[in-house]
This record gives structure tokens, C-alpha cells and sequence, in this order.
């Protein structure tokens, strides 16, 4: 975590910054050497939306794709475990995803970080006026041959170009989640509330089953038709995830409880939790 930290300092004084209205040379593709090499031997942490796409590309359950394809290391100073995508264990430890000749197996469905290179996002940070506008910035790893390639880009028309805009969307809500104003205080977090993000927002199948199968609908007040849209819309249930999150964790009003059920303390997997 320090080196990530060190990192973001690194980019934060030394990296250029650039708006959407910048522009940059880059190409990426088979008929350059360096081909698939980047989709190797890295590091790539997976978003709630990013493991819902995956996972419906390969035709996985949530449960089952997260068992096989991702590992959660343990860092102390973390709030929130997120999943990190595996490696094979073969020799180079590329990308399962990733063929030879091919490329990307599922590339319409690649996560944030592989739509995003060569470029990257960061916030200034609080000690810096603007401290929430986002600005972007290039990486350039010796062995990537495609920058300085004729096809010009502004930042705006790569994002578009790469399908960033759904990604982004429930990005902002995943930070919201993780980057919460409780976690500056001190607050931490239960085992059975660490449990309950897990669920919600990365084992999306677990979540729907627990909505379904316990009294949940008997505590909130929901709309006949957007209970059936989760039952049906991974999307739908994912961005409700979020909202039920923050309530169980942080306690924000995100979800209206109803009358009756208001001295009723919510279970997740018959563990109540400490904090809502």
C-alpha cells in the first residue's frame, strides 16, 4: 500500500495532466511486437462492474467466477477487500482471457483498466484546490510501441472509443463506497458488515438470493416493478447493491425502511449487523 501511495505522490507532481480536450498518439493492435505483452504479469484490481461483465462474458456464476479467476490479498491498511484479478501460472503469467494470436477473449467486456491504457485518472487530492476534478495522464512502459503512432486522440475521443462512460458510471458509486467520509473519522468496520459489501456488490447471484429467499422486502419500501427488475437486471441489482451498502455499513438513508419493520434490526446470512 505504500508503494501504491508513493505512486499516486508520483503522479500527482511529476505526470502531466491532461483534460479531455488533449490529445495524445497511441495505437494498439496485432501488428505491433509488443501485441498482448501488457496483458501479462499485472496487476489489475476488479471493480463490482467489472466482475459482472466478466463474469457474464465467460458465462459464470458470480460465486463460481470469482473463485476461479480473482484472489483478495490481504493488506491491514485496507477498509474493503477488492479483488484482484489471476494470473495463470504458466511461464510469462499472462491473462487468462488472453489468446496469442487473438488478443483479448472477452474484449468487449475487459475491465477498466485494460479500456483506460495508455491512459490513467487520478484527483488532485484534498490538499489541492479543485481537490475532486478528475484529470487524466499517460503510461508509458518501455516495451509499448504503440505511443507515437500517427493516430491522433483527444482524451474525450479514446474514452468514447473504448466504451469508458458504463465503467465510470459505476466507478463513481464503488467510490463512494470504499473512499466513504466514516473511514477518515476512524470508523471501522465488522467482519459481518465486510461480509455484507462482499456479497452486495461482488457475488451479485448471493445478493439476488438473499433478497429473495429472506425477509429483505419485508423491511424496505420498494416498488412492485423494480423488485421485479431485480430479479431479472444484474445492473439494476448492482446499483441497488450500492445503495443498500451504504445503509448497512454507514448507516446513510439510502433505502426507506418501512413503518413496522423500523425497530427491526436488517440481517444479511443470519448475521446481524453492528452497525444498522
Amino acid at each position: 500500500m505504500d508503494s501504491l501511495a508513493n505512486l499516486k505522490q508520483t503522479i500527482l507532481k511529476d505526470y502531466p495532466r491532461l483534460s479531455e480536450q488533449d490529445g495524445f498518439a497511441f495505437e494498439c493492435g496485432a501488428h505491433l511486437e509488443c501485441f498482448n505483452v501488457c496483458c501479462a504479469d499485472v496487476n489489475i484490481f476488479l471493480t463490482p462492474y467489472d466482475v459482472l461483465r466478466m463474469r457474464k462474458a465467460v458465462g459464470l456464476g458470480s460465486g463460481e467466477f470469482l473463485a476461479r479467476y480473482t484472489l483478495v490479498p490481504f493488506d491491514k491498511s485496507q477498509h474493503l477487500p477488492t479483488p484482484l484479478l489471476k494470473m495463470s501460472e504458466t511461464e510469462g503469467k499472462a491473462c487468462y482471457f488472453v489468446d496469442a494470436f487473438k488478443g483479448c477473449t472477452i474484449y468487449s467486456h475487459r475491465p477498466w483498466p485494460c479500456r483506460m491504457y495508455p491512459l490513467g485518472s487520478a484527483s488532485p487530492g484534498e490538499t489541492e484546490k479543485d481537490a475532486d476534478r478528475l484529470f487524466y495522464f499517460m503510461m508509458r512502459e518501455e516495451f509499448c510501441q504503440g505511443h507515437g503512432c500517427p493516430h491522433i486522440w483527444t482524451v474525450a475521443e479514446w474514452l468514447e472509443d473504448q466504451g469508458v462512460a458504463k465503467y465510470a458510471e459505476f466507478g463513481e458509486m464503488f467510490k463512494g463506497i470504499t473512499l466513504h467520509p466514516a473511514f477518515s473519522k476512524g470508523y471501522q468496520l465488522s467482519p459481518q458488515q465486510i461480509e455484507m459489501y462482499w456479497i452486495a456488490l461482488f457475488d451479485l447471484d448471493k445478493f439476488r438470493g438473499f433478497i429473495f429467499s429472506s425477509s429483505f422486502l419485508k423491511r424496505f419500501e420498494i416498488p412492485a416493478d423494480f423488485i421485479e427488475l431485480l430479479r431479472i437486471d444484474d445492473e439494476a441489482l448492482l446499483k441497488f447493491g450500492f445503495s443498500w451498502t451504504a445503509l448497512a455499513l454507514f448507516g446513510d438513508k439510502t433505502l426507506n425502511v418501512r413503518p413496522e419493520a423500523v425497530k427491526m434490526q436488517p440481517q444479511f446470512n443470519n448475521k446481524k449487523s453492528s452497525r444498522v
